[in-house]
């Protein structure tokens, strides 16, 4: 590299090294493992002829996915392969990954059926004008088959910082119960009385919505199962809801705050730190254990054609968007949304979905735009709007791809 490409590089870094968000900052408790530093906790055996690739400086999973697998976007499947590493963005030189992953190479072009499939597409574009045919008249016209290479269907912010539709009165066994903020105010000799608190803590905390490096104290210890280095979520429950269709109640929407890591139990205490923040979390908040959620990868297929949407009885009790995050009533592409659909129904990650709108009767349904599961509950599940023709509300129906 010349004096001149160093210089551009490093001037470059500084200027956008302020921008990096307080979330990507590293886990700062590191710890000797055998013969480097990492956050993690390693295993030190593995099965007979596992194939190991041991971290050296300047890997990251995007790369090696690309070097083992062919395809770097099917790094989610090392990390859900090694899932002592607790977040993706870090990964430690010394650090062992397992790489004992296989991809099913994409069968070879049928060259007949290729030409068979044009003459087809041409005689649609002939009839219909749209090019979306793949049969003879009479038949299917829409191919919902995947092609390409796998995709991710969202961002990891999609599922760690948006939240899940629960029971209404679900139970929280732990909580935020202080901060260090909470005794950092002075105090006069003359003051005198209990502490009195408002919509925003008490009255005398210093910092209300804490972050990233915060410490906070839990109330919770070693009776409850916790130890150094544990992992929670915190939650915040939020409004209840009823299904925009039946109007009876469905359940409560709890948003996701962010993660803390425990650092020192006491037998019902413990003290811990703030490692992952959505957009703050206060004294109350509720605590549940951390689970890593790879974002699900899928083959992307076209979206169905509005020429050529499902019959109207076939949307009937259909699985419906029943909640968009933040409240978002006009919802479109890239929003994340919520179903009535769990993993009691067999939803899945990675799941697609067509979205549609009742239309009047006697006229087909309104083909909206297709939408990805992403992580799923028992009886609802998290989405994400891939595609979208026009303004998607609460209320409209799916059928899956």
């Amino acid at each position: 590299m010349s004096l001149r490409s160093f210089l551009s590089a490093l001037i470059v870094g500084l200027l956008l090294a302020p921008l990096a968000g307080a979330a990507d900052r590293p886990p700062t408790n590191l710890r000797w493992t055998g013969d480097h530093w990492t956050a993690w906790d390693p295993p030190t055996e593995f099965p007979e002829g596992s194939r190991i690739h041991v971290v050296v400086p300047g890997d990251t999973l995007w790369d090696l996915a690309r070097q083992h697998l062919g395809d770097p976007y099917l790094w989610p499947q090392i990390w859900e392969k090694n899932q002592y590493v607790l977040d993706a963005h870090w990964i430690y030189p010394g650090d062992p990954l397992v790489l004992d992953l296989s991809v099913t190479p994409m069968a070879p072009l049928d060259e007949s059926a290729g030409a068979a499939g044009m003459e087809g597409a041409a005689a649609g574009e002939g009839e219909e004008g749209t090019g979306q045919a793949t049969a003879t008249a009479g038949g299917p016209r829409f191919d919902p088959a995947a092609s390409g290479p796998p995709q991710p269907l969202g961002y990891e912010d999609d599922i760690y910082c948006t939240g899940y539709l629960g029971e209404e009165d679900e139970t929280f066994a732990l909580a935020i119960s202080g901060s260090e903020y909470q005794a950092l105010s002075p105090r006069l000799p003359s003051e005198q009385g209990t502490a009195k608190e408002g919509i925003f803590g008490l009255v005398d905390t210093v910092k209300y919505r804490m972050d990233v490096g915060d410490i906070v104290y839990l109330d919770g210890g070693e009776s409850s199962g916790l130890a150094p280095g544990t992992l929670l979520t915190a939650v915040e429950p939020q409004q209840a809801l009823r299904h925009p269709l039946t109007r009876e109640p469905f359940g409560r929407f709890y948003r996701y705050l962010g993660r803390v890591r425990v650092l020192s139990v006491q037998e019902t205490s413990a003290i811990a730190e703030i490692v992952h923040s959505c957009d703050g979390m206060a004294v109350g908040a509720r605590l549940v254990p951390f689970e890593a959620e790879p974002v699900p990868l899928a083959r992307r297929s076209p979206m169905r054609p509005a020429s050529d949407p499902a019959p109207a009885e076939a949307i009937v009790g259909a699985p419906t968007i029943v909640w968009a995050f933040l409240g978002a009533v006009s919802i479109a592409q890239d929003h994340v949304v919520f179903i009535d659909r769990g993993a009691e129904h067999g939803v899945s990650p990675g799941d697609v979905y067509t979205v549609y709108r009742t239309n009047r009767e006697g006229f087909p349904p309104v083909v909206l735009g297709e939408l990805a599961v992403l992580s799923v509950k028992r009886r609802s599940a998290t989405a994400r709007i891939l595609e979208s023709r026009f303004p998607i509300y609460v209320g409209d129906r799916l059928e899956l791809k």
